[in-house]
């Protein structure tokens, strides 16, 4: 089977994060981009289990259920973030509602976005509603990617939002993908189980 190396060590560090807690002890309005294409500034009051307390700028307090957020940065790199955002307009006009249940979901293997980070690879994440992501892996956890955009302006990417992964060369990430071509043991980390002595 084999591993990676340093896989389980950054897991042990990083996977129980969340970016929720991040803003709410930041204080600060951070921009949200939440399903059926709204966006607002807004604050953290809560991190609830499945939802999160939100305090919108211009229009109070909002109970949200997590899977209604696709994807969240600092309000003060919004203006250098919109622009590089692209949209898949096949994608937006298939009309893909939040993907309630984890099974469904269109999944990323750690074992595929550790050596993707470590590699500083460019990706194209592509979100339920179409919007095009390109960057860099700047980190992970359970429930959500960090992205370096161009300029290194950090977004983080919730993983429930996302519809497809590839990078330059078109290659897929996706666990349905790699399933089969178990890219990451192509990769300087893979270490190889011993061969039965």
């Amino acid at each position: 089977m084999g591993y990676l190396l340093g896989l389980q060590e950054y897991l042990d560090e990083t996977y129980h994060l969340s970016v929720f807690d991040e803003v709410l002890e930041s204080k600060e309005t951070w921009e949200f981009h939440l399903h059926n294409h709204r966006m607002v500034g807004a604050r953290v009051k809560e991190n609830l289990t499945y939802d999160v307390r939100l305090d919108i700028e211009g229009g109070g307090e909002e109970l949200m259920p997590k899977t209604d957020v696709k994807l969240l940065y600092r309000q003060e790199s919004s203006e250098s973030v919109r622009p590089l955002l692209k949209t898949d307009k096949k994608v937006r006009e298939l009309g893909l509602e939040p993907i309630i249940p984890p099974s469904k979901r269109h999944h990323i293997k750690n074992k595929s976005l550790f050596p993707l980070m470590k590699e500083r690879q460019a990706l194209f994440f592509t979100l339920l509603e179409g919007e095009i992501i390109k960057g860099i892996v700047a980190g992970f956890s359970r429930y959500e990617i960090t992205v370096n955009l161009k300029g290194g302006i950090p977004v983080t990417i919730l993983r429930h939002s996302i519809y497809y992964l590839r990078d330059k060369k078109g290659r897929c990430f996706l666990k349905s993908s790699q399933e089969t071509r178990r890219d990451w043991e192509k990769t300087n980390l893979f270490v190889p189980s011993p061969p039965d002595a």
